[in-house]
């Protein structure tokens, strides 16, 4: 069993408050595993007995009745015998539930669907509600708002390097290549060879993840258009872009005609799929965000990788987008810095430019400046790289996170340098 702790830690804080448990996250990341597997062990481990949890995967073809809202709520009432007991009700891949006219208002047009049958539930006393679905509709704040304040959201992500490291195996001298590789996906571990790996991930957009955008969204024509943005935003992670600069490159490589709205449009969809992040760049001085150009990270590397077929794997970028994910599931809120300051140049005038700071990340009262170096081969690339970190006057730690496995030390201002590796397996790194 993959220990997905960070998780399992969310739904036991959240376990009995009122609220319904939505759980989000990109499709096959594991959210369906953590509830009927993981969190149902728990349970159990508690006291729970199996007749006190109704779990229902509503993709399944011996629960197609209850895509009907009227007979999903029907059944799931005609469960709830024991009055006195908690029951813990399980529902996956909830968007299969269907709107249906109301059969008592024919002539209303109102229809009734899962969110009616949400909030039904919900008002029982003895009913802790958890659902699952694959909706980007359903998984937005929009359907948290129409639960009335009532939906409680719990983010699931692919394995973060810590989670893939110890469920890969008694070997772990190839961990980081498989996983800068082939990302976190949880059923990658199953597959056995790099042709079964890659084929598993190709398989994910190809028969799945853009068959879903396009039907969610009503894109009738074909992908092309979708496919070589993907391809594009692949080969640029880490690069700043716009959705104006994305149309002029498909114009100027492709040969197509796309307006920038229309760019614009299908990142969001990407977005709210959990396939892409947005990181949009922070005036550390100014303290302020900045608008465009921004930066774009794939949710998992190896489905970045596996849009370029496994080509340009430079491990410098890849890195950094692995960071990037790394602080999205330490909840970080995470910006890409930019500092301005003044320089001199050959003719000694002085002018102003602007350095990067590669993360911002902040959570609650703590902050952290982060440079994604790679290697620091000599004394003038180590100064190259805390150049921007230089110009900040703030006392927040400042970090640079190296591929090279080293001893973590500090140099006279005070900076951290840490090993790639140690960062993500040992939260406590950033503290060193």
């Amino acid at each position: 069993m993959i220990q997905r702790q960070r998780y399992l830690n969310k739904l036991i804080d959240k376990k009995e408050n009122g609220m319904v448990k939505v759980i989000t996250g990109i499709r096959r990341c594991g959210k369906s595993y953590l509830l009927f597997e993981i969190y149902r062990k728990y349970l159990n481990s508690i006291g729970v007995d199996d007749s006190h949890i109704i779990a229902l995967a509503l993709d399944d073809d011996e629960n197609i009745r209850y895509r009907n809202p009227l007979e999903l709520g029907k059944y799931i009432r005609s469960l709830l015998v024991d009055k006195d007991g908690m029951y813990y009700v399980f529902l996956d891949e909830i968007q299969k539930v269907a709107d249906i006219p109301n059969p008592y208002l024919p002539d209303s047009g109102e229809t009734v669907g899962f969110v009616d049958v949400l909030l039904g539930l919900m008002k029982i006393k003895n009913v802790d509600l958890y659902v699952t679905g694959s909706n980007s509709k359903m998984l937005s704040s929009d359907i948290l708002t129409e639960f009335r304040g009532r939906g409680d959201e719990v983010r699931v992500n692919p394995l973060c390097y810590q989670e893939f490291y110890y469920a890969y195996g008694d070997d772990k001298r190839h961990a980081w290549r498989d996983y800068f590789t082939y990302g976190g996906m949880p059923l990658i571990l199953r597959q056995k060879t790099p042709q079964d790996k890659s084929k598993y991930l190709h398989d994910l957009f190809d028969k799945i993840y853009l068959d879903d955008i396009m039907a969610r969204h009503k894109i009738g024509h074909d992908k092309t258009v979708l496919d070589d943005l993907l391809d594009l935003m692949a080969s640029a992670v880490g690069s700043l872009t716009n959705p104006i600069r994305i149309a002029n490159t498909f114009s100027s490589v492709k040969g197509l005609s796309v307006t920038n709205d229309t760019v614009g449009r299908y990142l969001d969809y990407f977005i709210d799929a959990f396939m892409l992040y947005r990181a949009k760049r922070y005036d550390v001085k100014g303290r302020k965000q900045i608008g465009s150009p921004m930066k774009y990270y794939y949710s998992d590397v190896g489905l970045r990788n596996a849009r370029l077929n496994f080509r340009q794997q430079e491990e410098n970028h890849i890195m950094e987008n692995i960071l990037y994910n790394e602080l999205r599931v330490r909840e970080f809120d995470i910006d890409v810095g930019v500092v301005e300051a003044t320089a001199r140049t050959d003719e000694g005038k002085q002018k102003r430019v602007q350095y990067e700071v590669d993360f911002v990340a902040n959570r609650g009262s703590k902050r952290y400046y982060i440079q994604s170096a790679f290697a620091i081969p000599d004394e003038e690339k180590r100064k190259q790289e805390i150049r921007p970190f230089m110009k900040i006057q703030d006392s927040f730690k400042k970090i640079v996170v190296v591929r090279e496995d080293i001893e973590p030390w500090h140099d006279e201002n005070g900076i951290l340098y840490v090993g790639i590796e140690q960062f993500l397996l040992d939260e406590s790194a950033m503290d060193l």
